[in-house]
């Protein structure tokens, strides 16, 4: 039996991620970020003025603001050339909305996406799919019974076209302007590919939706914007996986998320993140939440250089509740810094957030976030629990949480722990016939089983064995 690189046996169908094809372009910009360059991917495209006008303004906020640098103990991103960075790669397939039927895409990029599991987990337990290759989604499939509840999954692409209206009202512009930071005003020029998903009013999906993001070439930046709208009443859950492989220089990846939560809706977002080891993994995700709504975000981070991302929820409504469940996961020479951000804006909301992350070999963690309760939010709570777990001296975890409380009549909870891997526990599970290994990723599981039981069963084999490996240094 052999192993790849990444620790999978290609015979038993194991999820390898580090694989790459050749490069196919049907068209490919030049490196750097131009008006030139950002006209010619909305030309590409097709798109009606106002989208390329949106484009145009991102790009003056991008070349105003300065690289983020301030932050206590952020990662190094000097390593961050946009000048050397291709923003926008079409795939050389023959699509003009995206396919919908598995069969019909190019051999090649069928076979990447098989080799991740994606046609499987649809069959098995997803009611919709979707692939995004490079700067494009490839693959969109939405189950009959999807459309006749009348809900869209669809690229958002297609959306500008088949609905510019809703995608007008909320592409970037009160939920995550492109003014609210550099990355987001970079996305905002450059944007390529992801879904768009609108759920109408009282509609509950009962299957999960999945999207997946495949970097293959080197040295190119994947930009995807995923807009999810939730009526009053409806309910969904959708599902991100996110994979690149391994090049010498260093690929961006600088995508946005914004969620509408309708009043009484329930949105979870779920992500499962497994960059390799020299791509800047930094995203923009945001909620908006209405009275009696609830936003569900769980998310593990692994693989990249260097992370940076705080989901986030802006409580708008009263009785509105976010919940947050984060792992992060950092071995040699990764910085991951992650966290949640939570703003209570109205009376009775709540937020959990539960942390959990895991550092060896000299990796580094942090959890970074923000919790504020504004003046009047009254009988608002929140509730923040971060753990860390080190393999070695070498390794390190910090908290950075960060409370702004204007308003008195509420409660407030928090609880931070850091331990190391202890010897005793992993002879205490060796005297009872496990090896050391197995003791390791025995206590590891139990560490994040938070995470996983929020998960579809396939997903959660899948992150249990993704951290595997990464204890015991396959993945590269």
């Amino acid at each position: 039996m052999t192993q790849d690189r990444t620790g999978f046996d290609a015979s038993d169908g194991g999820l390898d991620t580090d694989f790459r094809k050749s490069e196919r372009a049907a068209y490919k910009s030049d490196t750097g970020l131009t008006e030139e360059t950002v006209r010619l991917i909305s030309e590409d495209k097709d798109e009606p003025d106002w989208m390329l006008e949106r484009r145009l303004r991102a790009l003056e906020l991008y070349d105003q603001m300065p690289m983020p640098t301030d932050w206590p103990g952020q990662p190094d991103l000097s390593g961050v050339d946009i000048d050397e960075i291709v923003p926008y790669l079409r795939p050389d397939v023959d699509v003009e909305d995206s396919v919908d039927d598995w069969a019909d895409l190019p051999e090649d990029i069928r076979d990447t996406f098989d080799r991740l599991g994606i046609p499987d987990a649809e069959r098995e337990a997803l009611s919709g799919a979707g692939a995004q290759y490079e700067s494009e989604v490839v693959y969109q499939n939405v189950q009959d019974r999807l459309a006749e509840k009348g809900v869209v999954f669809c690229n958002m692409d297609e959306a500008v076209q088949e609905y510019p209206e809703l995608v007008k009202e909320h592409f970037m512009t009160k939920c995550v302007p492109a003014s609210d930071n550099k990355f987001a005003a970079l996305h905002g020029a450059v944007w390529s590919g992801d879904s768009f998903v609108y759920v109408p009013e009282d509609v509950t999906l009962e299957m999960p939706l999945q999207a997946y993001f495949r970097m293959n070439s080197e040295g190119i930046g994947q930009f995807e914007h995923k807009i999810i709208v939730a009526e009053p009443g409806s309910e969904v859950h959708l599902i991100e996986g996110c994979s690149a492989p391994h090049y010498g220089s260093h690929n961006l990846h600088s995508g946005c998320v914004e969620v509408f939560v309708g009043e009484d809706a329930h949105v979870q977002y779920s992500t499962v993140q497994n960059w390799s080891k020299n791509t800047y993994n930094l995203n923009t995700k945001r909620a908006i939440v209405e009275e009696n709504g609830t936003m569900e975000w769980v998310s593990g981070s692994m693989g990249s250089k260097a992370t940076m991302l705080y989901p986030a929820s802006v409580l708008k409504g009263r009785g509105a509740t976010d919940n947050h469940i984060t792992i992060a996961f950092a071995g040699e020479g990764q910085d991951i810094d992650t966290g949640a951000k939570v703003f209570h804006a109205a009376p009775d909301t709540h937020s959990t957030i539960e942390s959990k992350s895991i550092a060896k070999d000299g990796g580094r963690t942090n959890y970074r976030g923000l919790v504020h309760i504004a003046d009047g939010a009254e009988n608002s709570s929140t509730s923040v629990e971060c753990d860390a777990l080190m393999f070695d001296a070498e390794s390190t975890s910090d908290t950075m949480p960060y409370m702004e409380i204007q308003e008195e009549t509420v409660d407030v909870a928090h609880e931070a722990t850091v331990g190391k891997l202890s010897d005793e526990d992993i002879f205490y599970l060796q005297n009872r016939g496990l090896d050391a290994e197995d003791a390791k990723q025995m206590i590891v599981a139990g560490f994040i089983e938070p995470l996983t039981e929020e998960l579809p069963i396939e997903y959660a084999v899948e992150l249990n064995r993704l951290i595997e490996l990464e204890i015991d240094g396959s993945l590269g």
